[in-house]
């Protein structure tokens, strides 16, 4: 029995080393990396400072380009967008761990009818935010809701399981090369889409992630950030209520929305978009303008 106690804890201490050894190796390739996440993250973290934020997914990420919206705004603009980052938990813990050193003036959050309805998963991608775990106990918090705080909290490497391969490349492959402030270009298609496809309103509506767009929401408040929700093109038919949920939490914080998506812009420009979803980076410049402009407005009267 002796003998077995040993070998156990000798097991355990093993894997304890491995675990807290290839968390420090993983945490030095994200701090090396220039994969697409890896910089962002550590921009988030350490140097973020700029008066003028943009969050959300893929569709913040690849639509709005820093240095065009500067220009018309004179002031600094970064986009915190993260592809893939799908819904307001995300977006939640990119806004925790930005206010847990800086608050900026202005934040725009990209929303999708996928911060407010069900989802057979929710919490699958905030394991992309996973190596920034501990440093923001408001953020943390999401994890726990998730089932994943334990699991953070006792393995060090796990953090860092999502983009590990991905991390691992960016230390051979540059990926930010086209990078502006946190912007990356989609590149021209080979084929625009042909037809716009009719898109359909949903009415799902998960009671957490309303409680979290209200958190959101009260944070910028709390600070005095003039908060901005948005919704940038899509090459896709819509009904002129198929936003109204995100609409009526917007009209009840008086928090200014501009969609963009209900009132077609670039319909009759499908050479604009890359898919139906997001536009390339043609689009994305024209479409940063009309944005730029229409942002300045708010930001003037608030």
């Amino acid at each position: 029995m002796k003998k077995l106690i040993c070998s156990l804890v000798f097991i355990l201490i093993g894997l304890f080393t491995v675990d807290r050894a290839g968390g420090l190796m993983m945490r030095w390739v994200g701090e090396h990396t220039n994969d697409v996440l890896g910089p962002k993250l550590r921009y988030l973290h350490h140097d973020i400072h700029e008066e003028v934020v943009l969050m959300g997914a893929s569709r913040c990420h690849h639509h709005y380009l820093p240095s065009v919206l500067s220009d018309t705004l004179g002031m600094s603009v970064y986009n915190a967008g993260v592809g893939g980052s799908d819904n307001i938990f995300s977006h939640f813990i990119v806004l925790c761990h930005i206010l847990e050193r800086y608050t900026p003036k202005v934040i725009c959050l990209e929303v999708m009818h996928t911060d407010y309805c069900q989802q057979e998963d929710a919490f699958t991608v905030l394991s992309y935010f996973a190596p920034l775990y501990g440093n923001s106990e408001a953020a943390d918090s999401v994890y726990r809701l998730a089932g994943k705080y334990w699991q953070y909290q006792v393995s060090h490497l796990y953090r860092y399981n999502a983009k590990a391969a991905s991390n691992l490349v960016g230390l051979v492959l540059n990926r930010q090369k086209d990078n502006d402030q946190g912007y990356i270009p989609l590149p021209k298609p080979n084929q625009c889409p042909q037809q716009l496809a009719v898109e359909q309103a949903r009415h799902d509506v998960d009671s957490l992630k309303i409680e979290y767009l209200q958190r959101f929401i009260d944070l910028c408040r709390d600070r005095q950030i003039c908060l901005v929700f948005t919704v940038s093109p899509k090459y896709t038919l819509v009904d002129a209520d198929h936003y109204q949920v995100l609409r009526e939490m917007a009209q009840k914080n008086q928090v200014p929305m501009l969609d963009y998506h209900t009132t077609g812009l670039y319909h009759n420009q499908p050479a604009y978009f890359k898919d139906i979803t997001h536009l390339w980076d043609k689009g994305a410049r024209l479409y940063s303008a009309v944005f730029a402009s229409d942002l300045k407005h708010i930001v003037q009267e608030y």
